[in-house]
């Protein structure tokens, strides 16, 4: 399994494998195409209540964290995917401009674990 980490801003390339953006909102300004999504798994983003409360502010990310972790224990598009995640190279899409801080790290986190 390789996960990697990639912004929807970045120009897509074949090394990425499969793309799933992971974001509940489509990335402002990007076209369909471009994007060259393979999958829109939106389920998999940190509820709205949790996306707003965080904001992407740095001093919340453990805070963040932990409880992004805990509404992936209840949520049903995590299996599917850890699954897609065993059976080919994902990169995980995502908008946020801070790369250290979003919920692609942490899923990116979870998948290696094989949590």
């Amino acid at each position: 399994m390789d996960v990697k980490l990639k912004r929807a801003y970045e120009v897509p390339s074949a090394a990425d494998g499969y793309r799933v953006l992971v974001d509940r909102l489509w990335p402002r300004g990007l076209a369909k195409v471009k994007a060259q999504i393979d999958l829109w798994l939106k389920e998999i983003a940190p509820s709205t209540e949790l996306r707003q409360w965080f904001g992407h502010d740095p001093d919340k990310w453990t805070e963040f964290n932990s409880r992004y972790r805990a509404e992936l224990k209840t949520n049903p598009a995590w299996p599917q995917l850890q699954s897609l995640a065993r059976q080919r190279n994902l990169t995980l899409v995502y908008a946020a401009k801070d790369q250290l801080h979003n919920e692609a790290v942490v899923l990116k986190q979870l998948l290696e674990r094989g949590a």
